[in-house]
């Protein structure tokens, strides 16, 4: 058998550089699989000329793997759409370089110093758009996204003696509704905390444009468990293969001088320059990301390692289903056929036989995004039926013992702050489960209010953990209906 050639610029001859026009925080596969796609893309309808410089927003990440191959990945994307399958290769060519702050600083800050540069780009998950007030300005780099992000554009300031034509189109995917005014909001705290004074202030504010999305598509990554199969397709060796659906829509909020700057409509991706994305928002973290994130726990802990395994098996894809057409749904001032038609688009996404999406992967961060995607959901159901919702709360349940980290022998796949797996650790050193619900539920800095105060939730989450505790998922779920 011949050894495949390495997977480098020299050998596939794409010598071409292209100029920096976006800085991307984040190297992950979601971005890999979308904004480093969908710019190519636009490169490609209208010779946009982007290149991408890639920075690694935490101390642990990919940017070495990136480097080695020059930037380059392949990118499958599989799906079902109007009842034919879909299967598009694609080789990844636009990231023209990767940076690490953590071990070259210089090199980051050397970023902001880009003539081309038009585009900040972020995915830090949920939890990377937050102030930590320990952070300040001569740390190499700040622990925070916001914090490095403001050295960055100081850095920028300071070097074009604050020019107000280098200001920068800040666009963050992070999943939180008003990601950019939430990222701005705290940037403008560290100009404050940091005195870093008026001037950069108002350029901050005048020069630079910042705007919400929602990025909608499902990536599982890296596809370990059929990697022989994606790589006998590939005449070369790919360490960073991305497997993503078909599917991708991209809202932005912006106006009619954000769609000059990105011209997505010359493409063939559905990308929309809105001037207000809430609907679109609401709509899919609701049903899509709450479906996920409710699954996940649960689903983990009866057995299933997939999203798909989880929608098709009996127990389970009847308990998610329950849990989207009946209580997240009914929670949605929106028009329910058009809704009800969503969620079934998106479950035939969950079925998509092509893409195996581990629940593992998927388990990042679980407490923020459940905050986020589906505490609204429950409490809209208790505000509008004034009881609990039995799936979701049930869902929570789940949550809550999942991150014990270990099941009937098993370690699980808990991923999440030190200080949050160190909590829960601590919580779980009690063998009083109305003591662990009132813990959890009652601490504020995970859902932003004191949910021991919603009516029958503490009572629900205690049975639903001794339901688990002593007889499983299944049988667990089924004695907790008994009572609610």
């Amino acid at each position: 058998m011949n050894k495949k050639k390495s997977l480098n610029r020299g050998s596939l001859k794409l010598e071409k550089k292209l100029p920096i026009k976006v800085v991307q925080f984040g190297e992950g596969n979601f971005l890999r699989a979308f904004v480093d796609y969908a710019f190519q893309e636009l490169n490609k309808a209208v010779d946009f000329n982007a290149g991408v410089a890639v920075v690694q927003p935490i101390d642990k990440g990919l940017v070495k793997m990136l480097n080695d191959q020059d930037g380059l990945y392949t990118l499958f994307m599989k799906g079902v759409k109007k009842g034919k399958e879909i299967q598009d290769i694609e080789l990844i060519s636009n990231i023209v370089k990767g940076v690490n702050p953590y071990t070259n600083f210089t090199d980051y800050l050397n970023l902001a110093k880009e003539t081309t540069l038009e585009f900040i780009i972020s995915n830090t998950t949920e939890a990377g758009i937050t102030y930590v007030a320990s952070d300040i300005p001569n740390m190499e780099p700040p622990s925070s996204f916001p914090a490095k992000l403001t050295v960055f554009l100081h850095e920028r300031f300071k070097y074009f003696g604050g020019d107000v034509n280098k200001g920068l189109t800040i666009i963050p995917c992070e999943l939180i509704n008003h990601n950019s005014e939430t990222l701005k909001e705290i940037i403008l705290k560290y100009i404050s905390d940091w005195n870093l004074g008026e001037d950069f202030k108002n350029w901050i504010l005048n020069s630079n444009s910042f705007h919400s999305t929602l990025v909608d598509r499902i990536v599982p990554g890296y596809p370990k468990d059929e990697i022989e199969v994606y790589n006998s397709q590939l005449d070369y060796s790919d360490n960073l293969i991305v497997a993503a659906e078909a599917f991708l829509l991209w809202v932005i909020e912006g106006g009619e001088d954000l769609k000059a700057k990105l011209p997505f409509d010359k493409t063939s991706l559905d990308v929309k320059i809105v001037e207000d994305m809430q609907p679109y928002r609401t709509r899919k973290v609701r049903i899509l990301n709450g479906a996920h994130t409710a699954m996940v726990p649960f689903s983990i802990l009866y057995g299933n390692k997939t999203v798909k395994q989880s929608v098709d098996n009996d127990f389970t894809g009847s308990f998610i289903n329950k849990a989207v057409f009946e209580e997240i749904i009914d929670t949605l001032d929106m028009d329910k056929n058009e809704l009800n038609s969503f969620a079934e688009e998106v479950f035939d996404r969950f079925r998509n036989p092509f893409i195996i999406h581990n629940l593992s992967s998927i388990a990042l961060n679980t407490v923020s995004k459940f905050k986020v995607r589906v505490l609204p959901s429950l409490l809209g159901y208790v505000k509008i039926h004034n009881k609990i919702p039995t799936n979701l709360t049930f869902a929570f349940a789940s949550l809550i013992r999942f991150y014990k980290g270990t099941f009937n022998g098993e370690t699980l796949p808990v991923q999440d702050s030190e200080a949050i797996v160190s909590d829960f650790e601590k919580i779980w050193k009690s063998n009083n489960y109305n003591q662990i619900a009132t813990t959890v539920l009652s601490n504020k800095t995970y859902w932003g209010e004191d949910l021991t105060k919603v009516k029958n939730l503490t009572a629900a989450i205690t049975l639903a953990l001794e339901e688990i505790e002593a007889n499983g998922i299944e049988k667990g779920f089924a004695n907790y209906c008994k009572t609610y």
